[in-house]
């Protein structure tokens, strides 16, 4: 029986020769000169002024926070419905976080709710674009601007997504991005953080690595620089390896992103009457980059059922993201229940840029059967 992932990397022969041209280097560590290519590449292809390459997207969260001035005292509005890395985030520099609702049929942070939330301690909003879907930028910008505060972008599954003919990473003044390895592109790991603000990104680039900044240029100067550490910093650094990858990863962007796109298409084809589930939605004004394709299942089918039976097959599944708010970390009181909503119904299934016609259908044949062997009684 042929298993059917839900996530595989799209990485092949021409990602194996850059990591070879790093091993036959001099300097495969980070900050090296494949990652400050990837930083100028990266910077060009956003539109952006400028690029940090970080070890991951959680690293170039925490940064931003750091960057931007939030501490102890502070709250930061983050989106729920997301794997909570917002969250922890805010947690990092002593803040906290304060769970924003979604919206029930993009699962993206509901301005209304963000707006309802600002008070006295406000200082800034992390907008997340779920599952490689944009957030309403225009009225989430509108909302910050008039009380003053911060805007990141979490755009950690949206490489290749765009919102109102923009790319998602320059949809706000910082945002953040994720390589992991069920990316659109990756390299294993790896983020980066991009902005127009010029001085927070030389704060996040000097706090990536230790507070001593680029070891890799200070060894070319002759004589006997030695460096100084003039900040509290981090080992967040992406090496030269990572670098490397995703310097030919993100010149296939549009290759993977379009493949990404059929299977979403396809699935939507061959789903779009079953009673039982809801498809993604997908706003005019904005593209999906698919990172995940999650099923909203009909409250009375027993979604456990249905993953067991798929897995039983061959076939991976999940169960999308998280109501983050109710994660036991938080501890809180807030309510969110759109989220919680969406949290208890959510089903991934497989999604990535290697799999066939052949696959999608087996996929949807598979799942069809096990909606019906758990579906209750008075489900439609």
């Amino acid at each position: 029986m042929e298993s059917i992932p839900l996530v595989h990397a799209s990485l092949g022969e021409r990602e194996l020769a850059a990591v070879k041209e790093v091993f036959a280097s001099e300097w495969p560590a980070g900050q090296g000169p494949r990652g400050k290519a990837l930083e100028r590449e990266l910077a060009g292809h956003f539109g952006v002024g400028e690029a940090v390459a970080l070890s991951s997207c959680a690293a170039a969260l925490h940064l931003s926070l750091l960057a931007l001035g939030a501490g102890p005292g502070d709250e930061v509005i983050v989106a729920d419905y997301t794997f909570p890395a917002p969250a922890h985030a805010v947690r990092y520099v002593d803040a906290d976080p304060i769970f924003a609702d979604v919206r029930a049929d993009t699962g993206t942070i509901d301005p209304e709710a963000v707006a309802d939330l600002i008070g006295p301690r406000t200082a800034g909003v992390i907008a997340v674009d779920t599952v490689g879907l944009p957030a309403d930028y225009a009225e989430l910008k509108s909302i910050t601007d008039r009380h003053g505060l911060f805007l990141v972008e979490d755009a950690a599954c949206a490489v290749g997504a765009t919102y109102q003919g923009r790319p998602a990473g320059a949809l706000a003044p910082v945002a953040c991005l994720s390589f992991h390895g069920r990316k659109g592109i990756t390299s294993g790991e790896g983020g980066a953080l991009l902005t127009g603000d010029q001085a927070l990104a030389a704060n996040v680039r000097l706090r990536s690595s230790f507070g001593i900044g680029g070891i890799a240029e200070q060894a070319r100067v002759i004589g006997l620089p030695i460096p100084e550490f003039t900040e509290t910093g981090y080992n967040y650094k992406l090496s030269d390896i990572a670098a490397a990858i995703l310097q030919v990863q993100l010149g296939r962007i549009e290759e993977l992103l379009d493949r990404r796109r059929t299977v979403a298409a396809r699935y939507a084809e061959l789903l779009k009457d079953e009673e039982l589930v809801t498809l993604p939605h997908v706003p005019d004004d904005r593209t999906h980059a698919w990172q995940s394709y999650i099923l909203m299942l009909d409250p009375g089918v027993d979604r456990a059922a249905v993953a067991a039976d798929l897995r039983a097959q061959g076939i991976g599944c999940g169960h999308g993201t998280w109501a983050s708010h109710l994660q036991p970390v938080y501890e809180t009181d807030q309510k969110c229940p759109v989220s919680a909503d969406l949290f208890q119904r959510g089903l991934a299934i497989p999604m990535h840029a290697e799999l066939t016609p052949n696959q999608v259908e087996r996929v949807v044949d598979v799942l069809r059967a096990a909606l019906r062997a758990h579906a209750g009684p008075h489900t439609a």
